[in-house]
């Protein structure tokens, strides 16, 4: 099947408690694929695992996009890996800013978070969907002070204010052009080739994944086809994470 170019309209908010949570009401009235939501400030803004995300007014990107894949079900995890190659191009393009991917979701600068993804499934009348949101730190406003060592913004990596507005068209015309290219023939394969050349979590590096009570240390070695990570353990096992936090370790 060839894919249909997605058409993207933008509706704007000074706040909302949460882009995710306006688009999937939206998405349940029969919105199209390609609708997008964009906020000043989220008031209850959410990452993985039902975490908080901080969206301070104005000193961030919030974003939501829906989109109505064609894919195949079990390769819909591979819309959070296009986004981070979208917002990955996005940064470069319009910043000069390059960043590396950390499994699964989130984009690095200097080896601090900059940009976090969150892909939910939601069910709408035309069938069930996708909710793609990227939060991207412009200014370190966006963060409490305290995660200052973990986390990073645009600002701080370049030295000038960043436009908004700027971010956002690039980023909306990467992700039209990465959707296109993972629903293509062998699609799959070509997102996960740029995606593996892109993170430095993708093969040969010693985590920890902790998943609920559990926490394990190995060495990554590489992806499955819908995205999963294969993390060596003792004895040569490879166990597969599909969902938990990867931790990089620094080798004492």
């Amino acid at each position: 099947m060839t894919p249909r170019p997605l058409i993207i309209k933008t509706l704007r908010f000074d706040s909302l408690r949460s882009t995710n949570t306006e688009l999937a009401r939206l998405a349940a009235t029969g919105a199209p694929e390609g609708l997008s939501v964009v906020a000043d400030e989220q008031t209850a803004g959410r990452g993985r695992m039902q975490r908080t995300w901080s969206s301070t007014k104005g000193a961030g990107l919030y974003f939501s996009i829906l989109l109505r894949p064609v894919i195949p079900l079990h390769l819909w995890p591979l819309l959070t890996f296009m986004a981070a190659l979208a917002v990955g191009d996005a940064l470069l393009e319009a910043f000069g800013l390059p960043t590396e991917i950390k499994w699964p979701n989130d984009l690095l600068a200097g080896e601090r978070k900059i940009c976090g993804i969150l892909s939910e499934t939601v069910e709408s009348p035309e069938g069930r969907a996708v909710i793609v949101g990227i939060g991207v730190n412009l200014t370190s406003d966006a963060y409490p002070e305290e995660l200052g060592c973990y986390a990073t913004s645009v600002s701080e990596q370049k030295g000038s204010s960043p436009d908004r507005e700027m971010l956002l068209t690039s980023l909306q015309s990467r992700i039209a052009r990465w959707y296109e290219s993972l629903q293509k023939k062998d699609g799959d394969t070509t997102v996960l080739r740029e995606w593996i050349s892109r993170s430095p979590y993708a093969d040969g590096k010693l985590v920890d994944v902790a998943n609920g009570d559990e926490v394990f240390r190995g060495i990554t070695r590489g992806l499955e086809v819908d995205g999963a990570l294969r993390v060596e353990i003792a004895n040569d096992e490879i166990r597969i994470v599909r969902a938990g936090d990867v931790v990089s370790v620094r080798p004492t």
